[in-house]
């Protein structure tokens, strides 16, 4: 089996746009992948399009390993969030192209499963009027529909410091979701890397009452020390990994030990393997994952093969049921929340189990998507052509 071909299908959102690829065979199977971009989508289209041919033309799919180690080397550069994404897509969409071809689940192909279940926690139901009343209210509803965690980066438009006045707020707002929500469920606490260690510190303590399963990265990722000095000063899990991008890059950090749950995006860090790979060394550093996953449904179904059979998965992010609601279409087979227990549950499909819909793609054209978190929450603009 060769590879002859790939197509590109970006669907648009205010504010972010989610990239799918197609990969084709010449035995008639066609594999999907996607990832998603903020402000990038334009430049990873167009390595796509150099790749295709330098690389991806005439390869066979099930050696994933080899197309990647061409894809990451073969252009005598430092792969980079464009170049690893780009693998990323490629990669997801092989794995797919595999269990289609052999009738098997990818999550049989990683070893087998270790669950029958992966927990999910909501993202993107905040986006409401920024007050305490109407998160009470939209974090009930994330309860109603069956989840038993959901995160919140409470803290408007706070950047390296927050006020005495602006902490009481994001207080308040805190203390209306756990109250909506009750004691039992899980609650993460977002930081977006906007602090200095001095202010990621007081505000971890000023939230402590309402025990945050986690902090997410408090400050910005580039220096590990201030990371490892804010670890060393709060007295609950620290997270972060969002935004380093290939697996290596994460090896100070363990050796590190200054968090103790790690978050690679599987469509920025060169795909599923990848992932599975920085699982394993991450459990001989007795730390857990959960990838950052803030796409849609492909990338749902990709992050769920590794969370099928990583022992140390702890849970997976999902924003599929809030901030993509008019999306969901564009996929058939999309993996979906279970009511009763908030988690996903096994599937026995071929491959990654999902199917693109060219043409309910094809009705959400890329846009001039923003995420601003210098503003309360993300901005949203109107379409301006392309990104």
């Amino acid at each position: 089996m060769r590879i002859t071909g790939i197509s590109t299908h970006v669907v648009g959102t205010p504010w972010r746009n989610l990239t799918y690829v197609q990969v084709h065979t010449d035995e008639g199977i066609t594999g999907v992948g996607e990832t998603r971009m903020l402000g990038h989508t334009d430049a990873l289209l167009g390595y796509l399009k150099e790749a295709e041919v330098n690389h991806i033309l005439g390869s066979d799919p099930f050696a994933v390993e080899d197309l990647v180690k061409r894809m990451k080397y073969g252009d005598y550069g430092r792969a980079g969030e464009i170049v690893m994404s780009g693998i990323a897509v490629i990669e997801m969409a092989c794995w797919d192209i595999k269990g289609k071809a052999l009738g098997v689940p990818v999550w049989q192909l990683l070893g087998g499963k270790v669950t029958d279940k992966v927990k999910a926690y909501a993202n993107g139901w905040y986006t409401t009027e920024r007050t305490p009343e109407a998160y009470h209210k939209a974090a009930q509803g994330v309860m109603e529909r069956g989840y038993r965690a959901l995160k919140i980066d409470p803290f408007g438009t706070g950047h390296f410091e927050l006020d005495h006045k602006d902490t009481l707020y994001a207080v308040s707002l805190i203390e209306a979701v756990r109250d909506a929500i009750g004691p039992e469920a899980e609650l993460m606490l977002e930081m977006h890397g906007r602090f200095s260690p001095a202010t990621a510190v007081r505000l971890a303590k000023e939230l402590a009452p309402f025990k945050p399963a986690w902090l997410e990265e408090p400050v910005p990722p580039e220096n590990l020390k201030a990371l490892e000095k804010v670890a060393a000063k709060v007295d609950m899990p620290v997270a972060t990994g969002e935004r380093i991008h290939d697996r290596i890059e994460f090896r100070e950090l363990f050796e590190s030990q200054a968090v103790d749950i790690i978050q690679p995006d599987v469509g920025h860090i060169g795909g599923i393997w990848e992932t599975r790979k920085l699982a394993a060394t991450a459990e001989t550093h007795y730390m857990l994952v959960a990838p950052h996953n803030v796409g849609g449904s492909v990338l749902t179904a990709a992050s769920l093969q590794v969370g099928f059979t990583s022992p140390n998965f702890k849970i997976l992010e999902h924003f599929n049921d809030f901030a993509d609601a008019e999306i969901k279409k564009v996929i058939k087979g999309a993996p979906q929340v279970n009511p009763e227990d908030g988690c996903f549950h096994l599937s026995d499909a071929p491959g990654l189990g999902v199917e693109l819909d060219v043409d309910a793609a094809a009705e959400f054209p890329q846009q001039q998507a923003r995420f601003d978190l210098w503003a309360d929450g993300w901005e949203q603009r109107k379409p301006k052509g392309t990104q």
